[in-house]
């Protein structure tokens, strides 16, 4: 099928993929714009997904900074070139990624970046106020913990960095924005480490 030229450079500007790998999105997904947006973030992911073995060892510091100054983020990215770490788009995700965390304030990068003892504690509170909910105190055990279970899931997509809607656009996860970027720069591509800081906040 023909391809309207209009359509490509619409799915263009939200992707900022190449025109020909657009216009491909689009004749796979019969001229469907947000079908072909769906297509190519996942066509990123499984990139990604390819190259996840990749080393990082090379990469830069961002920094975000509240315009009151009472906020600021730190965060190293990590790339595995030096050629990928100084190109403006890596340059544009550090910057996003860092405004993200200013206003999200994640707790780690991944999952496996949250201590147990935070986990444990998430679920004691949640199976506390299970226990305290008159139409849950005569549910059985193992219904509360299955609950219990669907809200520490929730828990970590709230507060794990790489699992959060990403503040510019709620329909991506920050990996899936991560993704898009491995898939445009077709290297591999992590968030090496962050800090956040709030005046008057440990």
């Amino acid at each position: 099928m023909s391809v309207d030229a209009k359509k490509v450079m619409e799915l263009r500007k939200i992707t900022d993929l190449p025109m020909m790998q657009c216009k491909k999105a689009l004749t796979e997904t019969d001229g469907d714009v947000q079908k072909a947006v769906e297509l190519l973030r996942m066509q990123g992911n499984k990139m990604a997904e390819k190259k996840a073995h990749r080393d990082t060892s090379d990469g830069a510091v961002g920094t975000y900074v509240h315009h009151n100054g009472s906020l600021g983020v730190m965060v190293e990215m990590n790339c595995e070139t030096p050629s990928v770490a100084k190109n403006d788009l890596f340059k544009d995700l550090i910057k996003a990624i860092s405004l993200h965390i200013a206003f999200h304030d994640p707790i780690a990068i991944d999952r496996e970046g949250v201590s147990a003892e935070a986990v444990e504690k998430e679920r004691a509170l949640i199976l506390g106020q299970l226990n305290e909910d008159d139409s849950m105190k005569n549910k059985p055990d193992q219904v509360k913990e299955k609950i219990a279970e669907g809200k520490i899931d929730k828990f970590f997509k709230e507060r794990v960095l790489l699992e959060q809607a990403y503040v510019k656009d709620d329909k991506i996860t920050v990996q899936d924005l991560i993704s898009q970027t491995i898939s445009k720069l077709r290297e591999n591509i992590t968030v090496g480490r962050f800090a956040r800081f709030k005046v008057g906040e440990e």
